[in-house]
């Protein structure tokens, strides 16, 4: 999916970070979500390595990477965690500044990413989220219905660890396959791809750390910039899908501008996987909003 890519690894705090690299010009990081892999990006990377640097990389507790112990909380899969994951990533092929395209947990990460790192991120697209403090704290029952997930998975272990190992492909297939237009939306190899690594032993305490720690120290960390001010100063471009949950939950240019300085935005037409069902209004979008050489 991803010829002409070339993979490598990168190491932080003994946590292994799985890695590809293709094209030139101005760096471009893409970061995935859940229950995913870096292989969601393989329907836009190859287009967007004709203007850029693009660089892909599996999260910690997700794909390839390492799946660290969660510890307390989830705390080793804090967003604050895998935003430096992403610095020493960057760092270490040779870039302090560069934009950020993320979807769903890796649009959390790159939130906190600029948050914490305004210097280093220069522009940041996110795919499909509204922000997390915001998300929970207005949560309604269609929301909670549709993202059972974020609530399942939060549960004190080991119940959710264990039903997710008891049948992973089954899990993976379950929590994408209900979205908008069902599994018909994903190429048999990235597909199969997602069920191979949710099937690597740790895949599901990682799964369980990253959303413990979302609902848990990442809202601490969301607290402290709600309080002191503190907003995103970069320009910020989020798209979501139109016939999306955050689309019918939430008002979610109205809260990006609670968090972000200089927020546009628009729906697409598609489902919450917008890279994997509308990847040439993405690519479109990406051409036009990051800065390239």
């Amino acid at each position: 999916m991803f010829e002409g890519f070339q993979r490598f690894t990168v190491e932080r705090d003994g946590v292994r970070l799985q890695c590809r690299r293709a094209g030139c010009g101005e760096p471009l990081l893409l970061l995935h979500g859940h229950p995913q892999t870096q292989a969601m990006w393989h329907r836009v990377a190859p287009a967007l390595a004709q203007r850029f640097t693009v660089l892909l990389m599996d999260l910690r507790g997700y794909g390839d990477s390492s799946r660290p112990a969660p510890g307390e909380g989830g705390a080793a899969y804090a967003k604050r965690e895998m935003a430096l994951d992403a610095m020493a990533v960057m760092r270490a092929q040779g870039f302090e500044r560069f934009q950020v395209l993320a979807h769903d947990r890796g649009a959390r990460v790159a939130h906190r990413l600029a948050a914490d790192h305004s210097d280093a991120v220069e522009r940041l697209m996110l795919l499909d989220i509204a922000p997390t403090l915001a998300m929970y704290e207005h949560a309604g029952r269609e929301f909670a219905q549709a993202y059972w997930h974020w609530f399942f998975l939060i549960q004190p272990p080991p119940l959710p660890e264990a039903l997710i190992e008891s049948d992973p492909v089954r899990y993976v297939r379950s929590v994408m396959g209900a979205r908008h237009g069902g599994l018909a939306n994903f190429d048999a190899a990235a597909l199969a791809e997602y069920q191979r690594c949710a099937a690597i032993p740790g895949t599901a305490a990682g799964i369980c750390g990253d959303y413990r720690a979302s609902a848990g120290i990442d809202l601490a960390h969301d607290r402290q910039d709600v309080a002191t001010g503190h907003r995103l100063a970069q320009p910020l471009r989020v798209l979501w899908g139109e016939h999306g949950v955050v689309h019918r939950c939430f008002d979610v240019l109205a809260l990006w501008r609670e968090r972000a300085v200089q927020p546009t935005g628009r729906t697409l037409p598609c489902g919450h996987y917008l890279a994997e069902e509308s990847p040439h209004q993405v690519i479109d979008e990406a051409f036009s909003f990051f800065r390239s050489t």
